[in-house]
């Protein structure tokens, strides 16, 4: 057996470069697994185990996961100091520190324990238990949930002409990069609201407006698409947002906000609610979290004319524990329905029984409709597509591979 290596520089050199029909085999593979999970296959998601050492301050969180394809355990080490409330998500790798500390994370006070960005790996088995991988998990876990809202992104047969995202890290550039490779050719304008201009909000328009070489965005079709970054520390930063949001078609969400990022009557006006946008929320993970206003569900939730009564999930079992905004709204099981009871196979009845208004509809409303995806992140995402990543490693002859494991 062989089993192969990929370091978080291989993995990112490997996903900047795909097509789009090299994206399409992984979001495949990802949507076969959630359609998989969803549908009651054979399929184990236990829950996380953490270990906390009192000698170095140190957490470990262990993600196992199990399905038809294989195995996989995703290893995290958290190092933070004591005297700070810090928060971080197990399923997306986002850190930061709360309002109540004035320490940055690259800084620890007298006496506490060093702060560094959350590491990690995860470990992929076959189907009979043959180690295939291990594969370092930031650049992963980043892209593996922009891949699961690319599986909505798709859907959309409106404009995607102005993409609103909050945050400016790895969550936010993935997500926006995805959905221009995907889709580049309607994309006419990103903006990222951030809160201050900071080294994330200078380096995601570096990557954007220069890193990427303009041959490829002539390829991906996006090579005219305009790029802008609005902190709160300029002159008309509530109205400017308010505009942003209005003309935007698509709002990623990727902060680990304790409020919500925007008002949710926003879109209140008659003009605002005649107009279908996706909202995808990924950046809060805990019940104290919330990025999306209660204003905003609880319309979701209200069967109008452009919404179906329920929000999307990535898993039921999680928002439920983990989805601040969706805890607050009181939102029950039946107002839910994960991705993977929408990415049916053809052939098959799209939906639980007796729960949506018939396949034209449901189209319709992922096509033209609000909709809102909210995603906290599971073992199955990281297993699916890491085990396609390292398929697609051994074909471009990327990664190091051991022979006789």
């Amino acid at each position: 057996m062989t089993l192969t290596v990929l370091t978080d520089d291989q993995i990112r050199s490997l996903l900047e470069s795909l097509t789009v029909d090299e994206l399409e085999g992984f979001r495949q593979a990802l949507a076969s697994a959630l359609y998989e999970y969803s549908t009651g296959a054979t399929v184990h998601q236990p829950e996380r185990i953490s270990v906390h050492s009192t000698a170095t301050g140190a957490t470990t969180l262990f993600m196992p996961s199990s399905n038809s394809a294989g195995n996989g355990i995703k290893g995290m080490y958290l190092l933070f100091p004591s005297r700070s409330l810090l928060v971080c998500s197990p399923s997306s790798h986002l850190i930061t520190l709360s309002s109540a500390s004035n320490q940055s994370p690259s800084t620890t006070a007298e006496g506490t324990k060093p702060v560094i960005r959350p590491t990690g790996a995860v470990t992929l088995f076959d189907a009979q238990g043959a180690p295939l991988g291990l594969l370092h998990a930031s650049t992963l876990t980043a892209f593996r949930t922009a891949l699961s809202s690319l599986c909505l992104v798709r859907q959309r047969a409106g404009p995607l002409e102005t993409l609103a995202v909050f945050g400016c890290g790895e969550q936010a550039y993935w997500h926006v990069r995805l959905t221009l490779l995907a889709r580049g050719t309607a994309v006419r304008k990103v903006v990222f609201i951030n809160r201050r201009v900071s080294e994330a909000s200078k380096e995601v328009l570096r990557l954007f407006e220069s890193e990427i070489g303009e041959a490829v965005k002539e390829r991906e079709g996006w090579k005219g698409c305009a790029f802008e970054v609005l902190t709160r520390d300029e002159e008309g930063y509530e109205r400017r947002v308010e505009e942003v949001l209005r003309e935007a078609d698509v709002v990623f969400c990727c902060t680990p906000s304790t409020e919500p990022l925007f008002d949710g009557r926003v879109w209140a006006s008659e003009e605002g609610r005649r107009k279908g946008r996706l909202v995808v929320a990924i950046g809060s993970y805990t019940p104290d979290m919330r990025e999306v206003p209660g204003e905003l569900i609880r319309e979701a939730l209200g069967r109008g004319e452009k919404e179906a009564g329920v929000v999307v999930v990535d898993t039921i079992e999680g928002v439920l524990k983990e989805a601040g905004e969706l805890i607050e709204a009181g939102v029950s099981p039946a107002q839910l329905v994960e991705l993977g009871e929408l990415l049916t196979p053809e052939g098959t009845t799209p939906w639980r029984d007796g729960k949506g208004s018939g396949k034209a509809h449901l189209t319709s409303w992922l096509q033209t409709g609000n909709v809102i995806y909210k995603c906290v992140g599971f073992g199955i995402m990281d297993l699916s597509v890491g085990i396609y990543l390292v398929e697609y490693a051994k074909g471009n002859g990327v990664g190091t591979h051991v022979q006789g494991f």
